[in-house]
């Protein structure tokens, strides 16, 4: 039942004192935000270190969180700003990144490998790119956000996230012609 809960109703009933709801909340947004912390370069126990205390932040601040803007932009800028402050304390060693997206079980476990590996390449050549670049790109591409909704989470103007994404694109099928990963940039970026 707390699954068919509308995200609203449901922040208003966890801030009104159902607390254990807030474990329905958790459960919409971990991958997404464990996501961004190893997009971001965060080792698998940092990120996850991270994701929980994004959480953590979040539930304390879910009171003063405005009504009608959007829940998950505000999430992700959380997310984005706590691994900011981590990459500022620690300065960590940019780590590829394996999200766990999985794709139709009709494939082959050849395919399923080879796909696993190509996905691989893309993060270790994401790496490279400016953060202002893999930041707008993983938003964009692995949690499907709008222009508005990265430029909110961002700072960045809807113009300069559409500019950003468009060099970091561009740059990254760049570094992936040259080690011959094209074919897999393509596969991924559709």
């Amino acid at each position: 039942m707390a699954e068919q809960l509308q995200e609203e109703e449901l922040i208003e009933r966890i801030i009104g004192g159902e607390k254990q709801l807030f474990a329905v909340l958790v459960d919409r947004y971990k991958n997404k935000v464990f996501g961004i912390m190893r997009g971001m370069g965060a080792s698998h126990q940092d990120a996850q270190d991270l994701a929980q205390d994004t959480f953590i932040r979040i539930y304390r601040y879910l009171p003063t969180r405005r009504a009608g803007s959007s829940f998950s932009s505000w999430v992700y800028t959380i997310a984005v700003n706590r691994m900011r402050d981590f990459l500022r304390e620690k300065k960590p060693v940019m780590t590829a990144v394996d999200n766990g997206l999985e794709r139709s079980h009709d494939n082959t476990p050849e395919q399923q490998v080879l796909h696993k590996e190509m996905q691989r390449e893309i993060y270790r050549q994401m790496d490279e790119l400016p953060e202002a670049y893999r930041l707008v790109l993983l938003l964009k591409y692995t949690n499907e956000l709008s222009y508005e909704e990265i430029a909110e989470i961002t700072g960045m103007s809807p113009g300069q996230v559409r500019n950003a994404l468009h060099r970091g694109k561009k740059s990254l099928k760049k570094k992936l012609e040259r080690r011959g990963g094209l074919a897999t940039y393509e596969a991924y970026s559709k």
